[in-house]
């Protein structure tokens, strides 16, 4: 059992307030009360807010993971185009295949962006109804051009674009409406800074069209289904009650921060840690593409990104990440997202600069 606690730095689950963890001990309400529908109806007001729409946002007790299943069982009524340039893009892909949903992948380098052009291609053959991004690969730390492939994306009115902004929802300004997507999903334990268990996922009106016209292949993850309790202020199955509280608190504190200075913040943290990195390593993905909300690192050292991190966290009761899947020990991730400050960050570099004597 863990006697102290360790401050995390990792791309998820992220350190969470002691208000918004207290929030989660608000005694219980039952789901089919005014009560209930009065806190699902708050919380759509300030979603709607937070994510600049008008259109609908439902909630899934889920993980992420979860609604990526989710919206290419409701969108996809011919065929998906999964662009590749990770591992939380590899897994939409496969998503989609045990799904059976026809699909095909659109694979580039892992240390590169997807380009809007490669896009416009694929989309000319009219073979494509649906397309997923991420935008943000937490396996990476590479961000895609999302607003120039909406771009493309919007020149095909039958095509939907589906979203995994898991890394970048609540730490990257996304405007659902203006940028015309479909489909936007993330798990609360990224930017959001609360506990796994809750993902927030706005769909299009064009999206809940197509779920329509869908032979629905699921209960639990039907758009329709949701939406037929969402406009009672509802959710069709027990939801987590205190995942919703501590999410109504945490939108209030998104909103006295101000939004653009929250993006700011996460902006400046960013440009801490990846000048911080190449001065003594150097950056995983290609530049122009660093993500906002952690930096992939190469370990050009020959470090033990293993030993450091055990060191990091007897010593400094910190922890950072190492590399995701085939990208273990050759690149170590630090996230800076959340409630996280330049003055944490700056805390942790420090940290890492005296395990390692770097100077």
């Amino acid at each position: 059992m863990r006697k102290s606690h360790v401050k995390l730095f990792v791309p998820g689950p992220i350190e969470v307030r002691p208000e918004v963890l207290q929030a989660m001990a608000t005694p219980q309400i039952y789901h089919r009360t005014p009560e209930f529908r009065e806190l699902y109806s708050e919380l759509q007001m300030k979603l709607k807010k937070f994510l600049y729409t008008e259109q609908t946002v439902l909630l899934f007790t889920s993980s992420s993971t979860g609604v990526m299943e989710a919206a290419v069982l409701n969108c996809v009524k011919k065929k998906c185009l999964n662009l590749v340039n990770g591992a939380f893009a590899r897994r939409w892909h496969e998503i989609t295949q045990a799904c059976g949903v026809p699909c095909e992948a659109l694979e580039v380098p892992w240390d590169k962006a997807i380009r809007p052009a490669q896009v416009e291609a694929k989309l000319k053959t009219g073979e494509f109804d649906a397309v997923t991004l991420v935008f943000n690969e937490t396996s990476t730390g590479l961000m895609n051009p999302l607003a120039e492939i909406a771009e493309v994306v919007r020149r095909f009115p039958d095509v939907l674009l589906l979203v995994d902004a898991v890394t970048a929802m609540g730490g990257v300004k996304i405007e659902f409406d203006k940028l015309g997507l479909d489909v936007c999903l993330a798990g609360v334990q990224k930017c959001f800074g609360l506990p796994p268990g809750l993902t927030v996922c706005a769909v299009s009106e064009r999206a809940l069209k197509r779920a329509e016209m869908v032979k629905p292949k699921t209960y639990y993850f039907n758009f329709l289904v949701m939406l037929k309790s969402h406009q009672k202020n509802e959710t069709p199955a027990t939801p987590t009650i205190p995942h919703l509280f501590a999410l109504n608190l945490q939108l209030d504190y998104f909103f006295e921060e101000g939004l653009e200075r929250r993006f700011a913040r996460h902006e400046e943290m960013a440009k801490i840690v990846q000048a911080w990195a190449k001065k003594y390593f150097d950056i995983y993905p290609e530049e122009g593409h660093w993500s906002k909300t952690l930096t992939c690192i190469k370990n050009n050292r020959g470090i033990s990104v293993d030993e450091l991190n055990r060191t990091l966290i007897r010593e400094h009761g910190m922890r950072i990440s190492n590399g995701y899947g085939d990208l273990r020990e050759k690149t170590f991730r630090i996230a800076h997202m959340g409630d996280l400050t330049p003055a944490d960050i700056y805390g942790l570099l420090q940290a890492l600069e005296e395990i390692l004597g770097l100077s």
